[in-house]
């Protein structure tokens, strides 16, 4: 058969809108150090026992399975993926498998595992920081641990390992740092994304608490001169570059101008679930099948074949005309970043 129906003996993951999905996120636990009101609802959360969550193993043997359906790309996030006593482990095991290997962090542990990441070619590592002053940042976090993510990120830079910087993007909030974020790439080779902020359980979302990417343009606009750039293939960031910097920006356009015809990706959870879209309330259990030696990739089809064409199927109109109280999800670090 050809390659666009089958990977050896596998059937690639092609959905009913023949959309080829062969990026996998992971999230390795729904434990995280910071306390971020956006992705975290309640300071006291808890968090799943240890029985519940895949192990290091599991995580292994699921991956070996969707890169046999075509994946070739995994992220792992969390939580806090660093956070995981066995973090290392997982990325020596999953960096063996013919994949490009990707982290999402917020950055405060990466002086721990800085040798791992580069004994295992990890190339580019996404950290979550939404403001670039160490009073906001610990009114955000819940945490006084600005100066020792901003180390790790100048730590990463000296071992030429790529940046990009994940800021929510809240209306109210962002517009007096947008400036800040865009004068970092002016010397230091850093790719900084402004995402328009969305509705997760939990989340105090509403319509009003967004700005637009056009809106971040312009602001961005009226001081810099700016271009924009090629944006690449399944790419959910619209780049721009400051002309004479040496890093770039971008925005995901979620809420805006959504990106759902182009998605490849695929999210596994910290307890073994699939989910087929970031805003979609279905899953089901690969973990639970993997554990009773049942079929797991009959039920990786299942879920990419379900797929929905837009946002999950839960707020199709685009966010105006959103209700986020009536939108059946979980909270993001119950997700997976």
């Amino acid at each position: 058969m050809s390659e666009t129906l089958t990977t050896n003996k596998y059937p690639l993951l092609i959905d009913s809108f023949n959309r080829k999905h062969n990026y996998l996120r992971i999230s390795l636990t729904d434990s995280c150090n910071f306390r971020c009101t956006y992705c975290m609802p309640d300071e006291h959360q808890h968090f799943l026992p240890h029985n519940k969550l895949m192990t290091s193993d599991e995580i292994e043997q699921l991956a070996k399975i969707f890169v046999n359906h075509g994946v070739n790309k995994i992220r792992l996030t969390g939580g806090e993926p660093m956070v995981r006593k066995d973090f290392a482990d997982i990325i020596t095991r999953l960096a063996k498998l013919n994949v490009e290997l990707l982290i999402t962090t917020n950055g405060s542990l990466i002086h721990q595992h800085i040798a791992t990441l580069i004994e295992n070619g990890i190339s580019s590592v996404n950290v979550s920081l939404d403001s670039l002053k160490p009073s906001t940042f610990e009114q955000l976090t819940k945490r006084n641990q600005f100066e020792k993510v901003w180390n790790n990120i100048q730590l990463l830079l000296n071992h030429n390992i790529r940046i990009k910087i994940n800021a929510v993007a809240i209306h109210g909030k962002i517009e007096s740092e947008i400036e800040d974020f865009i004068q970092l790439t002016k010397h230091l080779p850093i790719h900084v994304r402004f995402i328009e902020f969305m509705p997760f359980t939990g989340n105090h979302w509403n319509k009003e608490k967004v700005i637009t990417a056009d809106e971040m343009l312009e602001i961005v606009n009226q001081n810099f001169d700016t271009i924009k750039l090629q944006d690449e293939k399944h790419e959910t960031a619209k780049k721009y570059k400051v002309i004479g910097h040496e890093g770039t920006f971008a925005f995901i356009t979620t809420m805006s101008n959504q990106f759902c015809g182009e998605c490849n990706r695929l999210r596994l959870t910290a307890e073994g679930k699939i989910k087929n879209c970031l805003f979609g309330k279905d899953e089901l259990d690969l973990l639970e099948a993997l554990r009773k030696n049942e079929d797991v990739s009959t039920i990786i089809l299942q879920s990419v074949m379900s797929k929905h064409a837009i946002m999950g199927g839960q707020f199709n109109e685009g966010y105006n005309y959103t209700d986020a109280s009536k939108i059946v999800n979980r909270s993001m670090i119950e997700i997976g970043g």
